[in-house]
């Protein structure tokens, strides 16, 4: 479900107008996630470590209006749930884009991308069966420690999806982090927005039991 926002009340109504303008309204910053304590829980509990912080991230997503906000023709739309759109890499070094519904039980999503993740891997093709704008795009790097990233775009597609990108986990000094790249339209979000989803992410990350 989604709702149309009234612009003509709304608090980003001049931000939107302005940034809408831009050939390229995106903005994207790079973050560094500590994930000891989630890397630890999810080998303890035979767990993908990949689909645990993917379903953390998407659920810190969620919780943000921002990150739910989407351009639709002329309007600006709210999504009750957005849902995950995941590159999964295959054995012979290409890579598909996967879909995955978001469950607020962690048990039912992990459950389902599991599944979807083996049919991606077996097959030849890229792009998923469902596509819609209620999706965030996500990629993992897991070779690469990167400290900034950018994206393909296409501007004569009036994109507003974010993009959520996963680098390589690397250890110091015992504590394990991971770079994290968060793309957003600066139209329907901000740096602030951003940074209440580093926030709920790392908690969501810190203390992996606790959903």
């Amino acid at each position: 479900m989604k709702q149309i926002i009234d612009q003509a009340t709304w608090v980003r109504r001049d931000h939107f107008a302005f940034f809408s303008r831009f050939e390229e309204p995106f903005f994207g910053v790079t973050i560094a996630i500590d994930c000891t304590e989630a890397y630890a829980y999810a080998k303890a509990e035979g767990y993908s470590f990949f689909l645990l912080y993917l379903y953390r991230a998407l659920r810190a997503a969620n919780s943000i209006p921002e990150f739910r906000y989407r351009i639709a023709d002329d309007d600006v739309v709210l999504f009750d749930e957005v849902h995950a759109s995941p590159t999964i890499n295959r054995p012979d070094g290409s890579f598909g884009f996967a879909y995955m519904d978001y469950h607020k039980d962690e048990t039912v999503f992990r459950a389902a991308a599991q599944s979807e993740v083996a049919r991606v891997q077996q097959e030849a093709g890229l792009v998923p069966g469902t596509a819609g704008q209620d999706m965030i795009h996500f990629s993992a790097i897991p070779w690469l420690d990167f400290t900034a990233l950018s994206h393909a775009r296409s501007f004569s597609f009036r994109d507003s999806c974010p993009k959520i990108s996963f680098g390589k986990m690397t250890e110091r000094e015992g504590r394990k982090t991971m770079p994290v790249s968060v793309h957003g339209h600066h139209g329907l979000m901000d740096g602030y927005h951003i940074g209440l989803f580093a926030d709920r992410f790392q908690q969501y990350m810190t203390r992996p039991a606790q959903l």
